[in-house]
């Protein structure tokens, strides 16, 4: 079990499963900006626990759900489709990417990353 929480400590997920082996570093405007390191998993796997300042931001597309927190401002996690590495999507399968800055227990920047070229693909 994974546990993460804001920086204020208002909104704490539980992720039935472990740590990726690698996480992943998005290239797009959003996550560039952020500074996020993504660990994926399937959204029946994350667990929101308490969402007192839970706040979502939706750009574009719309599709893409991310969850913030409206005091302290951290990213918590994301609910999106489950793009291909080469932007193609199902149409149906989602996954949650959860920033892995807030986990406790890990330190994220060093752990293996993976880039992924959200800039260039959608």
């Amino acid at each position: 079990m994974l546990n993460g929480r804001y920086h204020c400590g208002r909104n704490v997920i539980e992720i039935d499963g472990e740590l990726p082996e690698t996480l992943t570093r998005c290239t797009c405007s959003f996550c560039s900006k952020r500074g996020l390191l993504h660990a994926y998993f399937e959204p029946h796997q994350l667990a929101v626990i308490e969402a007192t300042s839970d706040a979502v931001y939706r750009w574009n597309s719309k599709q893409v759900a991310h969850h913030f927190c409206s005091a302290c401002g951290c990213s918590l996690y994301s609910d999106s489709p489950a793009f291909a590495r080469d932007g193609s999507w199902d149409g149906q399968t989602r996954r949650i990417g959860v920033n892995a800055r807030i986990l406790e227990g890990i330190e994220a920047a060093d752990l293996p990353v993976e880039v992924l070229d959200g800039k260039h693909l959608w």
